[in-house]
């Protein structure tokens, strides 16, 4: 037994968080210089692959889609967390960082991850084939929240420009809420079968780890979890003034650092989706937008009240023309149940744009 857990404490999936954490701590709020820049970028690496481990630990012992569930809540736990600090600073720049960083999220998880993953699955097993009901009502869900949350702001008029009034948001938080239980009541109980992966892998058939490890997997992926937020925000001056210094708009910074956040969850997706299992990979990406919207705006909702400053959520016009697409293309993949190398193309195509009009706008 004692051999087994000094075996397990030298695994590089317990050292990679550990070391994470402790850059995190020794950098915090310090100006770093670009050689220990390097050095924290690592070990956020490192975290992010830990991360990926100890998810797939959990999602073996207690299973689908409960796997895919705990890592999305998690990471957008910590990422709300994460926003709210960078608002209470008040700075100038915080009025539009919820909105940004949210349209980022839906972005990167319904075009970036989707998208990789149906190319990458059709592409290795010829057709990506997945559950049509469970991942219509997941994006059913998610373009809710979305409209609620970012579309509605530009076109209500009980505050000047694209903004909520308290009782706008107040409602919104509230209605994020409601449709985000409502979901994850419907996928962890009363259709359970509706998001559980089409083809069963080996990886089905495998004795799943006992609960002491699923437990102690479970610890070390909050740690690293937080290691890659934590790190990502180290290191955002140093991609803060790259983008400056590019001459790059400043939303670059927001999307840089949400493709650091939701790194873990990517290569989780990805991961799945080599294994045939696309299903695993559809609730990985269109959870994590709906928890990036459903958990943000509420919590927002809620610190406004004693944040400083106004709290902008309403899209421009370029970015609605990019949701409405995403949200039209993803209803004409999901419908089918069955998906090509040519729908993920065309979803990354659209992540593609996203990326280029957010350097170039």
């Amino acid at each position: 037994m004692g051999a087994r857990i000094r075996s397990r404490l030298t695994d590089w999936t317990v050292l990679g968080p550990l070391v994470a954490v402790v850059a995190l701590l020794l950098s915090w709020g310090r100006e770093l210089p670009l050689p220990l820049v390097i050095v924290v970028a690592l070990c956020l690496a490192a975290a992010v692959l830990a991360a990926v481990h100890h998810a797939e630990v959990v999602a073996h012992r207690i299973g689908e889609p409960f796997g895919s569930l705990v890592l999305a809540v998690a990471v957008t736990v910590i990422e709300v967390a994460l926003i709210v600090t960078l608002m209470a600073d008040g700075n100038g720049k915080s009025a539009t960082l919820a909105r940004d960083t949210v349209f980022a999220a839906v972005m990167i998880t319904c075009n970036g991850i989707l998208g990789v993953s149906l190319l990458v699955g059709a592409l290795r097993h010829r057709v990506a084939v997945f559950n049509a009901e469970g991942a219509g009502a997941a994006l059913a869900t998610v373009a809710t929240l979305a409209t609620l949350s970012l579309v509605l702001p530009a076109f209500t008029t009980s505050r000047p420009g694209p903004e909520f009034s308290p009782a706008q948001l107040a409602f919104a938080g509230v209605a994020s809420l409601v449709l985000y239980g409502l979901f994850v009541a419907m996928q962890t109980y009363r259709h359970r079968d509706y998001f559980l992966p089409v083809k069963q892998g080996a990886d089905e058939h495998a004795e799943p780890p006992s609960s002491g490890a699923a437990w102690f997997s479970l610890v070390f992926l909050v740690i690293a979890l937080v290691a890659v937020v934590g790190d990502a925000k180290v290191v955002s001056p140093a991609i803060e003034a790259g983008v400056d210094n590019a001459g790059l708009p400043h939303a670059v910074v927001g999307v840089v650092i949400a493709l650091l956040v939701l790194l873990p969850e990517t290569l989780a997706a990805l991961r799945a989706a080599l294994r045939d299992r696309i299903q695993t990979s559809l609730n990985l990406a269109l959870g994590s937008a709906m928890a990036s919207i459903g958990l943000t705006i509420p919590a927002i909702a809620v610190a406004t009240i004693w944040l400083p400053g106004p709290l902008v959520l309403g899209l421009g016009s370029t970015h609605l023309v990019l949701l409405a697409l995403t949200v039209v293309t993803g209803v004409l993949t999901v419908v089918p149940g069955r998906a090509t190398p040519l729908q993920g193309g065309v979803h990354l195509v659209l992540f593609a744009s996203f990326l280029f009009l957010a350097v170039n706008p």
